[in-house]
């Protein structure tokens, strides 16, 4: 990378789930803290955030269930892929999560993993979980919106 790509985003994978699953909200960007081999394995696009959801644990946010496929060339010094990784963020914006998660039946969800200026982040959404007729709705609407453009094409 140049020093002109400091500003690039490189997305590495999405959680497409997450939009069927829950309602988001705010959304909000996080480093991570990852051993060499992750950060190579990353780098060849071989990362999962289905099933995963992060939790503000001590003063401190985690992301779990983030699967990181072991990078093979690493042999023995490789990682855990569904190891907890803690994610990097200003006390401020810790507590303002913590306060939003406490409300019940919302949570941290991963929306993406990106490379930002060379660096891995992950974009946390505050989500609330849909109900089952809410998601019928939704994919109704969806539905509806591919006959019209399909049809008008609009």
């Amino acid at each position: 990378m140049s020093k002109n790509d400091s500003t690039v985003e490189k997305t590495i994978c999405t959680n497409r789930k997450a939009k069927h699953e829950y309602v988001l909200g705010e959304r909000i960007e996080a480093g991570l803290v990852l051993v060499g081999s992750e950060v190579k394995a990353l780098r060849e696009g071989k990362a999962s955030l289905v099933d995963s959801y992060a939790r503000v644990k001590g003063g401190e946010v985690f992301l779990y269930n983030c699967h990181i496929a072991e990078y093979a060339q690493a042999s023995r010094l490789n990682h855990e892929p569904r190891r907890v990784r803690k994610l990097l963020l200003h006390r401020r914006e810790i507590k303002r999560l913590r306060a939003k998660t406490v409300e019940p039946g919302r949570t941290l969800i991963p929306t993406r993993l990106y490379f930002s200026g060379g660096r891995a982040k992950v974009e946390l959404a505050i989500a609330t979980g849909k109900r089952k007729y809410e998601k019928r709705a939704a994919e109704k609407e969806k539905e509806v919106k591919r006959e019209l453009h399909d049809r008008y094409g609009f």
